[in-house]
């Protein structure tokens, strides 16, 4: 199953070229040997918003996009709940466990055209754990909404943080806690 730039040159059941397909557009790659269609799609990514006292918890990244901030984050692994992932991920990042409650937003991450996502940014609460730099996080602290890092890794991440102002801005993030059922 060789893959370039991110797109399958050969069909992962029986190792032919792929041809693009007539079909949707030829946005899908087909195999002319097994008569298949090979899709390609978006990966799930999993975040958590942690707040104390109306600033939110943020990374400063190692490896991809290293030295920009981001709401601690990650990817849904095979077999695993993204519930259990966004946990996972937190505490990795973090160091901090925390009970994963709502969903606060979804959107599609279209910010690096070869390794697109759909990200869950899911409601934490903190419930242990201690505060630090996890294994993909060089830094982590609290910021106010307001005043967020310049440096920050997600488009994405800023509309959910924008989100989150305004409701606190308004007095609203409790309300929707409340009727969210956390």
């Amino acid at each position: 199953m060789t893959i370039s730039s991110g797109r399958f040159e050969f069909c992962p059941a029986c190792g032919s070229p792929l041809e693009k397909s007539g079909q949707n557009s030829g946005k899908h790659l087909w195999c002319t040997a097994c008569r298949k269609t090979v899709y390609r799609n978006p990966t799930v990514g999993v975040a958590v918003i942690v707040m104390r006292e109306e600033k939110l918890l943020l990374v400063r990244r190692k490896g991809s996009y290293a030295g920009m901030w981001c709401i601690p984050c990650g990817h849904a692994e095979w077999d695993e709940d993204v519930r259990v992932s966004a946990q996972r991920e937190c505490r990795e990042e973090t160091g901090l466990k925390v009970n994963i409650g709502p969903v606060f937003a979804v959107h599609s991450n279209f910010h690096d055209p070869e390794k697109q996502t759909v990200g869950i940014w899911f409601w934490g609460q903190e419930k242990g754990g201690e505060l630090r730099a996890g294994s993909d996080a060089s830094e982590v602290d609290f910021f106010s909404l307001a005043h967020l890092p310049k440096a920050m890794a997600f488009p994405t991440d800023l509309l959910v943080c924008q989100q989150l102002e305004t409701f606190v801005r308004q007095d609203r993030l409790l309300q929707w806690l409340h009727s969210s059922r956390f």
